[in-house]
């Protein structure tokens, strides 16, 4: 045996001799352009480390990464590294044709990732080329074809050549929607992104035919389905009928199948694991049975997992699902595992030119160096995806060693911009609003919003930036500036102005539960003439005032858009830290949704509205309470509650019940329309500065609402009935609301 050792020992010595020699010295052959020592730092080699083929293989994949290289090839040979090279030729000019309209190519233009003196590198102008084809189709050039062609000069250059052909932007004609669809188009149309054109839509980009708009409206509407218990709903086909011209009919086969509900729900777990450390989950799943199938109850589940993976008691936790059906119920069992123990090597973005990559890397859970889990790289991902930032967003999961992976981000941006505007008639006036959006602002993922809105009295506008999980602390941060200006003086003989300047935070503090303090910063201006009430007059002025505001809201709707079943509570308080006038403000918002059958689903809201003076001073006109024309439907808004003279002042106090029903029985064939059925109750009262004004009675009315999507835009109608009310109340019995965008 013992010479076998020493016959072993000696191989072995001898093996890391000829596989991992000391560098010595580097030679480079081949470059013309790029230096000898610029291509050394490209290796990352240094001088007297030990060299073996895992290094070699590096080196070719480091040169190769900087897109420099046609050729690249090393060898070593008693410590002198030979490295040779065949270098990419440079992109000398890039030209444009096809293309007439200069703003056109412009837009292109700035779509380049590959630009002059650029390296020319066959497949990334393959890309370039197909990149530049899925923009102007985004952007409505359904038609469009983009190729390329390339004229090599004798000096190492290269001229490139984009062949454009745009063709007229595809627009949508008609949307309809075919099928096995449960749902009337009118709520339909309202869940996708999608819009029929029409002569006044000179701003709106929805109205253009594109694939990716498209792929989005069938995965809102897939997503819609599963949420209300669907689970086998086929999307079978979204397709674009050609009827005329650039003209198109934008048909979705739609087949919801049967709804479906939970039965059994299980939670395996391997035997080392403690069951009180996943009390939530089972808290969660225990709810399940007998509900309507919900991707959104699933995706909870999912969040509480992705939360027990952070700890590193889990941190290469696992989970999959198993899904059963029988007839119209689905045994789900949730299998916890613990996966091969791995670590995130790299993490390498791709794709991105206008998008930092800090954005990117901002919204991933795992970073370098942490546990590879599957659950917080998928929950990272759809993070990505979520952001609405790209059009594409693929990975790669790569084994750099036997305990190491990479992670490879490939994206693909889109237009992250947007302009609109929109005009509303109803029976109290019209508006007009627009607004210019941007989601990533400065390549940051900030979010800018602009907009204003005009009416026949007043006007408002402002600027809102938001910034995402602010220097990664798991917190958006969010700055806003707005002005608003009331203008009464021939009605009422006032006019009032205020400047607000807020800056805030939000963040989820518990599960559903979320949490978003800010601080508040205005200044009002507050003028009279002789026809104004002796309170406002006595109230004229400047005011001033800074704010501590909060809001706690606790969200367990079954969805955000139109539910069908939970509830939310919201509470907001501000509270005066340095005032002209010492105000506490709070009001508290509950509502809660009841499926009583299909597609009947009724609901119930509380709001609780008050104001009190805490300096002895009485509380600002302006800021005095009045009631929402939605909170009590019958009555115009403004024109309930306590009077000064011909003026409705508002209270210190105000409360609303609604009971409200959808009718899906009523008039079921006609498609556009949608009929609710609603009692109201609610009151306004208390007057601060004059008790004898109070005018405190229980109003109430009771009546039908009756959605209609037309071709210019959804109209509302409400029909209403006073039940209880003041003789001193302006009541409402026909109101109606219609809204289009351009």
């Amino acid at each position: 045996m013992r010479p076998f050792f020493i016959f072993l020992i000696i191989f072995l010595f001898s093996t890391i001799k000829v596989y991992a020699e000391k560098l010595e010295k580097i030679n480079i052959y081949g470059n013309k352009r790029i230096s000898k020592d610029t291509i050394i730092v490209f290796t990352k080699l240094k001088i007297g480390q030990n060299f073996n083929s895992e290094n070699a293989n590096q080196v070719i994949k480091n040169l190769y990464e900087t897109n420099f290289f046609k050729q690249v090839s090393v060898k070593i040979n008693s410590g002198i590294l030979d490295i040779k090279l065949e270098e990419n030729p440079i992109i000398q000019n890039i030209f444009i044709t096809g293309v007439k309209n200069k703003k056109i190519i412009k837009i292109i233009e700035d779509q380049f990732t590959i630009r002059e003196k650029g390296s020319y590198v066959e497949s990334l102008i393959k890309n370039e080329a197909n990149r530049i084809n899925n923009f102007l189709r985004v952007s409505g050039y359904y038609f469009s074809k983009v190729d390329y062609e390339t004229n090599f000069n004798e000096n190492s250059t290269v001229d490139l050549t984009y062949n454009i052909t745009t063709g007229e932007k595809a627009l949508i004609r008609k949307i309809n929607f075919t099928g096995n669809k449960i749902l009337k188009d009118n709520k339909l149309k309202r869940i996708i992104v999608s819009e029929e054109d029409k002569f006044w839509k000179f701003i709106s980009k929805k109205k253009y035919l594109n694939k990716s708009q498209i792929n989005l409206d069938v995965s809102l509407l897939d997503n819609y389905f599963k949420n209300i218990g669907y689970y086998n709903v086929k999307i079978s086909s979204s397709v674009a009928k050609f009827v005329e011209n650039n003209y198109f009919d934008l048909v979705f086969n739609i087949n919801a199948g049967e709804r479906i509900f939970f039965d059994k729900v299980k939670l395996i777990l391997p035997k080392e694991y403690k069951e009180e450390n996943f009390q939530l989950v089972l808290d969660e799943i225990n709810e399940f049975k007998n509900q309507p199938y919900s991707l959104s109850k699933i995706n909870k589940v999912l969040n509480e997992i992705d939360k027990i993976a952070l700890s590193k008691q889990y941190e290469f936790i696992n989970a999959e699902f198993k899904e059963e059906i029988n007839g119209n119920k689905l045994n789900l069992t949730i299998i916890v595992n613990e996966s091969k123990k791995f670590y995130v090597d790299r993490i390498n973005i791709i794709g991105n030119v206008y998008t930092s990559e800090k954005t990117i890397r901002n919204m991933f859970i795992v970073d370098e160096g942490d546990p590879f889990n599957e659950l917080l790289n998928t929950r990272s991902i759809n993070k990505i995806k979520s952001s609405n930032l790209f059009s594409k967003v693929e990975t790669e999961i790569i084994e750099s060693d036997s305990f190491k992976k990479n992670i490879n981000i490939i994206v693909e941006e889109k237009p992250t911009g947007e302009i609109s505007a929109g005009a509303g008639v109803s029976s109290t006036g019209s508006t007009f609003s627009a607004s210019i959006k941007e989601n990533n602002f400065g390549g940051e993922g900030i979010k800018l919003d602009t907009n204003i809105t005009v009416s026949a009295k007043s006007i408002r506008g402002g600027i809102n930036f938001l910034i995402p999980n602010y220097n990664y602390s798991e917190r958006d941060l969010s700055f806003d500036l707005s002005r608003t200006t009331n203008d009464y003086l021939s009605v009422s003989g006032y006019k009032n102005s205020s400047t607000n300047i807020s800056i805030g935070t939000g963040f989820e503090y518990k599960q559903d539960f979320y949490f978003n303090p800010s601080l508040n910063i205005e200044y009002e201006d507050l003028e009279t003439t002789s026809s104004a009430s002796n309170i406002l007059k006595k109230q004229e002025g400047n005011y001033y005032s800074t704010e501590f505001g909060y809001n706690l809201f606790y969200d367990l709707r079954n969805q955000g858009f139109e539910p069908t079943d939970g509830f939310y509570s919201r509470f907001n308080q501000s509270l005066p830290l340095l005032s002209s006038n010492y105000s506490v403000y709070s009001n508290y918002d509950f509502k809660v949704y009841h499926e009583f059958s299909e597609q009947f689903i009724g609901s119930f809201s509380l709001y609780l509205a008050a104001i009190n003076s805490i300096d002895g001073e009485d509380v600002l006109i302006s800021d005095r309470i009045n009631l929402p024309s939605k909170r009590l439907k019958g009555f115009e808004r403004g024109k309930v509650g306590p009077k000064d003279g011909s003026e409705f002042i508002g209270g210190n106090y105000a409360s609303a019940m609604s009971f409200n029903t959808t009718l899906p029985k009523i008039l079921p064939d006609l498609q556009a329309l949608e009929l609710g059925l609603f009692v109201d109750v609610g009151n306004v009262w208390s007057v601060d500065y004059d008790s004898s004004l109070d005018n405190s009675k229980l109003r109430s009315s009771t009546g039908i609402t009756l959605d209609y999507f037309t071709p210019i835009g959804p109209i509302n109608f409400v029909l209403s009935q006073p039940i209880s009310k003041s003789d001193s109340d302006v009541t409402e019995t026909f109101r109606f609301d219609i809204g289009t965008s351009f």
